[in-house]
């Protein structure tokens, strides 16, 4: 096969994808209002039912709603029956996922299913199928042409279960007013919670080097070499008047002037770039990288308190 024969292939499936996604958003209306009115009301969780490649789909919509706001759990079919069933309370609601709707394990289900929660969801392409019958509300997936060439493999179908599935996510989203803070919220330990929350006070450099105005060249080099920062912060009483660097201290012995009278006053940048140390951490990055520096004076009430580090940034995902 040619490199145009498999480009062909790919279009074409996406050509058929995006037909039946189409199709889709046409049929969006009552029902679909009447899902997401009954999931955002429940007082329980909203549990996820399928099998197959609906499993699948089943577990990444449960994904996508508990990271932003809806909890959710995923049951297996084939595990409910046996065990597994404990975990649906009365105040829950179900989703159940079934392209046939008619699948010997969701048949066997759908009694329970329908007795043990408060609602029954059926995300089914076969709206004569058991599993419409027995549901509260009906998610109509079906598609005239899957994009396998053999017509057996779930393609567009699944496609079409997944896209709806974002659907009600993000319609629950708009309608428990779910904001950034609280998307990082249930992703603390990511770059888009770190981003969204994390304060400069969270990376903070454990050293802390100083120096006063008057404080000889020696002094100088024995502060910046004390720390792994290149720098050091002039002080007056905790108040910041300057910083030095590594390169000022280059730049000023390349003068060739005496330097044994020098003093930290003589050869510091005044008015360093600060931020406060409870500021957003992306917030030091915007001032680092806007001014091309690696490091950032950080402050409290004014004060000198530390420093934050460029690379500590970047190596936390702060972008």
């Amino acid at each position: 096969m040619n490199r145009d024969s498999i480009i062909s292939i790919a279009k074409n499936t996406l050509t058929i994808e995006i037909s039946e996604l189409e199709k889709l958003k046409e049929r969006i209306g009552d029902e679909f209002v009447k899902a997401v009115e009954i999931i955002h009301s429940t007082k329980g969780k909203l549990i996820i039912v399928g099998i197959g490649k609906s499993a699948h789909v089943g577990n990444k919509i449960v994904a996508t709603l508990n990271s932003t706001g809806t909890p959710s759990q995923f049951l297996h079919a084939s595990e409910a029956i046996h065990g597994d069933l404990g975990v649906i309370q009365k105040q829950d609601v179900v989703l159940c996922i079934s392209n046939s709707g008619n699948s010997p394990e969701i048949v066997n289900l759908i009694p329970y299913l329908k007795d043990y929660s408060s609602a029954l969801i059926g995300m089914t392409g076969n709206r004569k199928s058991k599993l419409a019958e027995f549901s509260d509300v009906i998610l109509d997936t079906h598609v005239d042409m899957e994009a396998c060439p053999i017509k057996l493999a779930p393609t567009s179908s699944t496609t079409l279960q997944m896209a709806l599935g974002d659907a009600l996510g993000i319609a629950l989203m708009e309608m428990n007013e779910f904001k950034a803070n609280d998307f990082a919220k249930f992703h603390p330990g990511g770059s888009l919670g770190k981003n969204l929350i994390s304060k400069v006070d969270d990376f903070l450099s454990s050293q802390k080097p100083e120096v006063t105005e008057n404080d000889t060249v020696k002094d100088v080099i024995i502060s910046i070499s004390s720390s792994r920062h290149g720098i050091t912060v002039v002080t007056n009483e905790s108040n910041i008047i300057g910083v030095i660097t590594d390169g000022d201290l280059r730049r000023m012995l390349m003068k060739g002037d005496d330097i044994s009278k020098v003093l930290a006053k003589d050869i510091m940048s005044a008015n360093p770039k600060t931020i406060e140390r409870n500021a957003l951490a992306k917030e030091a990055m915007k001032i680092l990288k806007d001014n091309n520096i690696g490091q950032l004076i950080v402050t409290e009430n004014g004060k000198y308190f530390g420093i934050i580090d460029l690379h500590k940034l970047l190596d936390e995902g702060i972008n």
